[in-house]
Formats: C-alpha cells, sequence, structure tokens
C-alpha cells in the first residue's frame, strides 16, 4: 500500500534561476527502507522537506504536481497537521535539540500536540528506550558525542509516533563506528515497527545493506529506482555516486569478463559469491 505519492513534481525557490526539483515521480509503500542518494545540489532535501510541508509552507517557491503523504495533499495542510505522520531528522542534531535536557527535548512534540500527561510521559520512555539514549535523559545536549546527540534527535521525532521518518544525511558528521551504530538503530526500527524510513545518505557502503530500495537523483530528477543490486548494476557511479566497494568489485569483475550473480551488499554475500566461482 503507497503511503508517498507523489506525481509530477517540480519546485523552484523563490529568487532561484531554476528548480530544484523537476517532474518528480515517486511512490513509497508503507514499511519501505529507501536510501535516497545522488550528487549534491542534485535536490535531495528539497525532496524531503516537501513530505512533511516545509515547502511549500515555510520554504516558498512556485510548486507544480501533486504530493499525498499517508493520504493527506501536502498542499491542503500545514507542517504541524503534516508532522503527526512524518517525522523529519535534520542533518545536524544541533539543530533539533534545545532544552537542557534530553528528556524535555523528547517531550516536546508530544507536549505540542496536548497529549494527556500519562501519554506524553509513555511515548518518552518508547522513544527512549528504542533508541537506547534512556540513560542520557538527564544530559543536556552539549554533553552528548555527535552519535549520542543523533540518537537523541530521532527520540525526539520518534516520540510524535510518525508513520514515516525522513532522515536528511544523519551519519554526515559521525566517524565510522558511530555511523555504522545509527543507521543500525534505523534498520531495527523499520523492521521491529514498521516505520518507513526514507534516508538520505552517501555513505552507501553502510545503508545499501539495509535498504529495499534506492533511488538516485541528479540535476532535480529521478535517474535509477529499484533495489540496491539492480541500481548499482546499471553503473551508478557514472551520475557522481559512490558505489559501495564490495559493488564496485564485482562491477569490475563482469567488466572484465566474469560471470558473476547478482551484486552482493555486504562483504559475507560478496564472500559467498566468490567461493562459489572458485568451485566452478
Amino acid at each position: 500500500m503507497a503511503i508517498v505519492e507523489i506525481s509530477n513534481l517540480t519546485f523552484t525557490y523563490v529568487g532561484a534561476d531554476k528548480p530544484s526539483l523537476i517532474e518528480v515521480n515517486m511512490t513509497v509503500d508503507e514499511g519501505e527502507f529507501i536510501v535516497l542518494t545522488g550528487p549534491s545540489g542534485c535536490g535531495k532535501t528539497t525532496l524531503c522537506r516537501c513530505l512533511n510541508g516545509l515547502v511549500p509552507n515555510f520554504y516558498s517557491g512556485e510548486l507544480r504536481g501533486d504530493i499525498v503523504v499517508c493520504g493527506l495533499k501536502v498542499r491542503e495542510h500545514t507542517t504541524s497537521e503534516l508532522s503527526k505522520h512524518v517525522g523529519l531528522v535534520f542533518q545536524n542534531p544541533e539543530n533539533q535539540l534545545f532544552s537542557l535536557s534530553i528528556e524535555r527535548d523528547v517531550a516536546f512534540g508530544p507536549e505540542n500536540l496536548g497529549l494527556p500527561r500519562q501519554e506524553i510521559r509513555r511515548r518518552v520512555e518508547w522513544a527512549l528506550e528504542a533508541t537506547g539514549t534512556a540513560h542520557l535523559r538527564d544530559l543536556a545536549p552539549y554533553e552528548l558525542s555527535g552519535g549520542q546527540q543523533q540518537r537523541a534527535a530521532i527520540s525526539t521525532v520518534l516520540a510524535m509516533q510518525p508513520k514515516i521518518i525522513v532522515l536528511d544525511e544523519p551519519t554526515s558528521f559521525l566517524d565510522p563506528k558511530s555511523a555504522q551504530e545509527i543507521l543500525e538503530v534505523i534498520a531495527k526500527l523499520n523492521k521491529e515497527l514498521e516505520i518507513t524510513v526514507i534516508l538520505v545518505e552517501h555513505r552507501l557502503d553502510l545503508a545499501s545493506q539495509h535498504a529495499d530500495r534506492v533511488i538516485v537523483m541528479e540535476g532535480g530528477s529521478i535517474r535509477l529506482d529499484g533495489t540496491p543490486p539492480e541500481v548499482y548494476g546499471e553503473q551508478a557511479h557514472l551520475i557522481g555516486v559512490g558505489l559501495p566497494k564490495v559493488a564496485l568489485l564485482f562491477h569490475l569483475l563482469r567488466r572484465d569478463g566474469v560471470k558473476v550473480g547478482c551484486t552482493p551488499m555486504t562483504v559475507g554475500e560478496a564472500s559467498r559469491e566468490l567461493k562459489r566461482l572458485l568451485v566452478e
């Protein structure tokens, strides 16, 4: 069942010379884990802003086409209404954390929904436990590491209990170990809670192993859309996307005439495929 439907979407910011999005068509099914990637300036962040109404309600401009999220037409609803269904995690978690404690930050969203005190407490506890940040509840954001801040930012969105979480490059400020931990948390939320995930990411080595689909954008349009093996087999690197190292290895093997099977996403999958080739 489609939870996001975008048809012929074109958007131009006020004062811009050219559109940031051009004739974008995209459908997202409920419970999918989608990695959205592409070179810098290709329109990824603008597309994310469209999903919760920041475009066009906050970022003004000319918008053409239709955006339907959770059955709601974005242009007919405010960002506050859409935030009940779509949670957006910003690239820099410091933009999302502003209280004197993580617990108060996580409670901010449910409080603004006007929920009963007991329900707010329940949601805060659930969100902190889901992201492994319960032990950080009394700390101020500036006392946390980058990875801890990103987990806390995800908690603030989870407390709203959205059906969709959109994450705009959540690992860009993190070291590889922290990035892997954050992506594992996101994958866990997707699988165990069946939350639809749209993840903007450049670290495809880490993200692709969790993804159901990879969407590649270029120049404001979608160029490739399919499963990770399908997309990486289409030479996505030719449009500015750095292929995962494992996928690049198998691409080079195919170029040299080696008859390899499906493009693997993990080292384990690659190892099994190479062993099969050796046996044959």
